[in-house]
């Protein structure tokens, strides 16, 4: 009987044993700026055995995948990547905004004490619960060619975040996460190295980084598991596609060699089984802009200032004499709090009044008020799910698809669409199974999927379940 107890005992221990040890020792979260489903598809042929080819061949790919707000920019969608929330909980509604305060926009992560920082993303991220959950022995970093993503990704916690200056084209970090540069990175002489100004060549030397970081800091050499964010680019060198067959070919084809160059790299120095691989896309493109009418497609242009100027005057006409309307950026109009405040005005009827005088404008497919978005019904959720009450205006206007947005005031343009870009999810490595996933999928999901590998908490605003 003694001997049948062993044997059982014996086999429940090694279970466990094998349990701890599936769980990967580093994660490569990549995220890659305008990856669309279409052309990544559409190049297949022209792939080598390293990159796509190996990870849609071998991972774990979610077909269908979307993010869960409108609008999508890079800020909002990284964010969202390693916080498994929307930007109405994590704050970053996009690259910039309006600030109330000033009435100055600013950007996602510039910071006065430190030049960049995550401080205004408002929630944990995966990598910071990986951090406390270790007691700040995991080691977390991140890569990326523009800072906004370098830092968004590495979150609060993370040992470091590298970016490439814009202004001199060199490899650059925040004193945020450490007051002086490590001896890894001093002692490389190709950090300094002039760039390109090509985003094809940015993603060699993003991937270039990356290994260095891993082989830097003995990323995924111990039995703590690690982290590292790598953000690469499927845009064109532009940051604009015109003839996608002609130019799109190259850049996808550019990009399968750094993707493959980055897996194999980590792969050589980890090892397969001990390392995960993320992939997913920002969600958006960034397309040229076409003269509509010469085709007889319906177009105009919507002026969002004069609008605002229109709807002072009607609300003046309602209320008094004063600016009800402070400025406008973007599609969203913000108003004077304080004087409506002062003449006891009741905000609920005067968003009512200006919705319904806003709505009858050419041009404006629909109107959105700060307490309709927050009344939070489904037909209007995720448009609720990339509003942030104290950050957004108190009225977002929608654009008719195929109408110009234009603000004579702060030359602000862009041209309403409404088309779903596809683009998928993969897991590889560390036992992954090979297999393809149809069913509609959300990016939220990519952050609590990792927790779970790797045994630890989500995110402290991720109500989202794992993908597997």
């Amino acid at each position: 009987m003694n001997k049948y107890l062993a044997l059982i005992v014996a086999f429940i221990t090694g279970t466990e044993v094998q349990a701890i040890q599936l769980a990967p020792r580093l994660v490569v979260n990549i995220t890659i700026d305008q990856l669309r489903t279409d052309y990544l598809e559409a190049f297949t042929p022209l792939y080598n055995a390293s990159g796509f080819r190996k990870l849609l061949k071998e991972g774990t790919v979610f077909d269908a995948a979307s993010y869960p707000f409108s609008p999508v920019d890079q800020a909002s969608a990284v964010s969202t990547i390693v916080t498994g929330t929307t930007p109405y909980y994590h704050g970053i509604i996009a690259n910039r905004w309006l600030d109330r305060a000033t009435l100055r926009p600013i950007f996602c992560v510039d910071d006065s004490k430190h030049f960049a920082s995550p401080h205004r993303l408002t929630t944990s991220t995966v990598g910071d619960e990986l951090k406390v959950s270790t007691q700040g022995s995991a080691i977390v970093w991140s890569v990326a060619a523009e800072k906004s993503p370098a830092i968004l990704s590495a979150g609060h916690a993370a040992d470091g975040a590298l970016w490439i200056d814009a202004n001199n084209n060199r490899w650059r970090t925040s004193t945020y996460y450490s007051a002086s540069t490590p001896e890894w990175i001093k002692l490389n002489s190709n950090i300094t190295r002039e760039l390109h100004k090509n985003k094809q060549l940015t993603n060699e030397e993003v991937v270039d980084m990356a290994l260095k970081v891993v082989s830097g800091t003995g990323m995924g050499a111990d039995e703590v598991s690690d982290m590292l964010m790598v953000t690469l680019s499927a845009a064109n060198p532009d940051g604009i596609t015109t003839d996608w067959q002609t130019e799109m070919e190259s850049v996808y084809m550019q990009l399968d060699n750094s993707l493959g160059r980055l897996v194999g790299g980590i792969e050589k120095a980890v090892g397969n089984e001990r390392v995960l691989f993320v992939v997913t896309s920002t969600g958006y493109a960034d397309e040229r802009e076409s003269d509509l009418s010469q085709y007889r497609i319906p177009t105009g242009t919507f002026y969002i200032n004069r609008t605002a100027n229109l709807l002072n005057m009607f609300l003046t006409a309602i209320y008094g004499q004063g600016r009800y309307v402070e400025t406008c950026f973007s599609n969203q109009m913000y108003l004077n709090h304080k004087l409506i405040e002062e003449k006891r005005i009741n905000m609920s009827e005067l968003l009512q009044r200006s919705q319904d005088f806003l709505v009858q404008n050419a041009g404006i497919a629909d109107v959105y008020t700060s307490e309709r978005l927050l009344a939070g019904n489904n037909d209007i959720l995720k448009l609720r799910n990339g509003f942030n009450p104290s950050l957004s205006g108190d009225i977002i206007v929608e654009v008719a698809p195929g109408w110009r947005l234009q603000n004579e005031d702060t030359n602000e343009s862009f041209t309403s669409r409404s088309g779903f870009l596809p683009f998928p999810i993969i897991f590889y490595g560390a036992g992954t199974q090979s297999s393809r996933v149809s069913t509609p999928v959300t990016v939220d999901r990519i952050a609590p999927t990792i927790a779970k590998s790797i045994r630890i908490r989500a995110p402290n605003a991720c109500s989202t379940e794992p993908l597997f």
